[in-house]
């Protein structure tokens, strides 16, 4: 067993050491037109003269000083670091690439040492079960932080509103109203606005600070408030009433998801029951009769059937999934 682990390492960095060199290879001998942009956005930011430009450049540099050693190694391996970093920050934690790659590294460590040395699986099927659960488990985990942040904040976000429409009919500037909602309502809400005004008082306009923050808040709620923002500077009007407004709708759209919610719920645990059964009765029949389930990790054939039957099963909780998902 020993040797058998021993050959299939050898196989593997050789397998791996092949990909790098002929990648390596084959790259072209000139640059890139990656690295051709990557150029010309040095050389504009560089002599430009807007003020606006020095400004992303300077919060760039400020970013990129708080990056350790290990978060410049994993952002180097990562294929798109800044697409990480903008969803680890999604999340509302203070999680670095850094701490993004260890967990990932460890995962992969855990599982293949496990899989090879209790469950006695076949060390490179191990391997990829292991890569497989250390890019699935941290990217699912950030995914429903994301998700569940934005939650909060579509709860939030109704009494933000109604709070600067209090400051507007008693005479505050909208710019002053989003002061108030970033000292008063409660994270993520807080957080946001208080990313938007700090933003305007370097020297962004409201447009481009909402703008920004719709990249970490991707929800139509906040798309909402600002295509009405947008709409009242350019037409004029009540912005008080207008805001008053969109308030009432989306707390109505909340009723909605929760009705919607609460219709679906008996749909979604019986997907959850029958998605779950054959994984359930796998475990089971392992721990209670492991002589009988032994040649799905000795037998070649019996793990090629296992791997087709979970490939099914996963196309089946998928379809599922997507017939209980309702979008308003």
């Amino acid at each position: 067993m020993n040797n058998q682990m021993l050959l299939m390492c050898i196989v593997f960095g050789t397998v791996v050491a092949l990909a790098v060199i002929g990648y390596l290879a084959f790259q072209p001998a000139g640059a890139t037109p990656k690295q051709h942009r990557k150029r010309l956005d040095k050389l504009r930011e560089r002599y430009s003269l807007s003020t606006e430009t020095r400004t992303d450049v300077q919060m760039r540099k400020i970013l990129s000083r708080q990056d350790n050693k290990m978060d410049s190694f994993i952002g180097q391996i990562l294929p798109r670091p800044a697409e990480l970093r903008r969803r680890l920050s999604r999340t509302g934690k203070t999680w670095t690439i850094g701490n993004y790659g260890i967990a990932s590294g460890g995962i992969l460590v855990f599982v293949t040492l496990l899989l090879a040395l209790i469950v006695k699986l076949q060390f490179f099927l191990a391997l990829i079960v292991g890569l497989f659960l250390a890019i699935a488990i941290p990217h699912f985990v950030v995914s429903r932080l994301i998700k569940k942040r934005l939650k909060n904040f579509i709860m939030l976000f109704p009494d933000a509103i109604d709070l600067m429409v209090r400051g507007l009919r008693s005479g505050l500037p909208i710019t002053e109203s989003l002061g108030i909602v970033s000292k008063e309502i409660p994270d993520p809400v807080s957080t946001e606005f208080k990313m938007v005004t700090d933003k305007i008082r370097i020297g962004r306009t409201m447009e481009q600070a909402l703008n920004e923050a719709v990249e970490r808040i991707a929800v139509p709620e906040f798309k909402f408030f600002i295509i009405t923002l947008s709409i009242q500077r350019e037409t004029g009007g009540n912005l008080a009433e207008t805001l008053s407004n969109l308030s009432d709708i989306l707390r109505k759209r909340m009723q909605m998801k929760l009705k919607i919610r609460a219709m679906s719920s008996e749909a979604k645990a019986s997907a959850w029951i029958v998605g779950s059964m054959p994984f359930v009765m796998f475990v089971t029949l392992v721990l209670i009769k492991r002589p009988f389930m032994e040649p799905f990790f000795s037998d070649h054939r019996m793990q090629a059937i296992a791997a087709g039957g979970l490939l099914w099963i996963s196309l089946g909780i998928f379809v599922m999934s997507r017939m209980v998902a309702f979008e308003i």
